[in-house]
């Protein structure tokens, strides 16, 4: 992805949080190291003007590890750019820091990929079940996740 302005300033900016780039339809892609996360949302907010956080949202890529792949879709407003922030964290005690200091917007996006797939986002204001009751168990978008549910009786009244 040689030539692309955004990739460049962070490249100069913090050189460590880069692990690999892609290009998929036009949208650039880039994976960060885990630890760099928050430094790199606040660099982007504040000196690339991507202003908003669309989205974040996970994959389970069960059984390789690391397991699960983080994804922050953001946007650039004043360019009308979007980029894809993903960072591979492993399957045991999964967790990344959370970047609701620098997008408050983050807050129910990073709940529900703690409700949904496990993953566990450090210093998050609020970090509890968002879709499913308190008592259930397990994460139902995980791979390993069993696919048959509890059975349910209907009473024919």
């Amino acid at each position: 992805m040689s030539g692309n302005p955004v990739l460049a300033a962070l490249q100069a900016a913090n050189p460590a949080a880069v692990v690999g780039t892609g290009l998929h339809r036009g949208q650039a892609s880039v994976e960060i190291a885990p630890a760099e996360i928050v430094a790199v949302c606040r660099f982007l907010r504040d000196e690339r003007q991507f202003a908003r956080l669309s989205g974040v949202t996970a994959v389970d890529w069960h059984p390789a590890e690391p397991r699960f792949e983080i994804v922050y879709l953001l946007h650039s407003l004043e360019r009308n750019e979007r980029l894809r922030l993903k960072c591979r964290v492993p399957s045991g005690g999964a967790g990344i820091e959370s970047v609701t200091a620098v997008w408050p917007g983050a807050n129910w996006y990073e709940r529900e990929v703690f409700d949904l797939f496990g993953i566990v986002f450090r210093n998050h204001p609020d970090l509890r079940r968002i879709m499913l009751p308190e008592g259930w168990e397990g994460h139902p978008l995980r791979k390993d996740y069993p696919v048959t549910g509890p059975k349910y009786t209907y009473s024919q009244e």
